[in-house]
């Protein structure tokens, strides 16, 4: 069962977590250059898109912690002090992606935003995809596994 567990976190995690952080990324160029263009009918289109994947997967994304919770528990390393920071981490992650990116991802959807926004924007959502690496080299690394990996 925990191989089942692990195998659907790992899925979830490139299927949901994946899209949100390229999509995320390509955000803040691509709102600058709506910006620079009001009349460029495809960059706005690419504006909405991209912030319509970021939400779309951040929900699906929710899978992600639930089925990690399950494979911890599972595997007995709830307790594991990998395991908490990667858990604060991905809770934080979240915290930043709901709070300070989707919202700001929003005022350019709407058709508001400047060129500092974007720059803005752009350095939260490093913060998120900074937070996301940070997890998964945990993930892999596991310091004081003991399976030796």
């Amino acid at each position: 069962m925990t191989k089942f567990l692990l195998a659907v976190h790992v899925i979830a995690a490139i299927v949901a977590v994946g899209p949100v952080t390229v999509a995320a990324s390509l955000f803040p160029p691509s709102a600058r250059k709506a910006l620079a263009d009001p009349g460029d009918v495809g960059a706005a289109e690419t504006v909405r898109l991209l912030h319509r994947i970021c939400r779309v997967y951040a929900a699906v994304g929710v899978v992600v912690p639930v089925f990690g919770f399950a494979t911890a528990s599972n595997m007995g390393v709830l307790g594991d002090a990998w395991l908490v920071v990667s858990i604060a981490l991905t809770a934080l992650a979240a915290l930043v992606l709901v709070a300070l990116v989707l919202p700001r991802q929003s005022v350019f959807v709407d058709g508001g935003g400047d060129p500092a926004a974007a720059v803005r924007l752009a350095m939260f959502t490093g913060i998120f995809n900074l937070l996301w690496a940070t997890v998964t080299v945990l993930m892999i690394i596991r310091p004081g596994s003991t399976t030796g990996a």
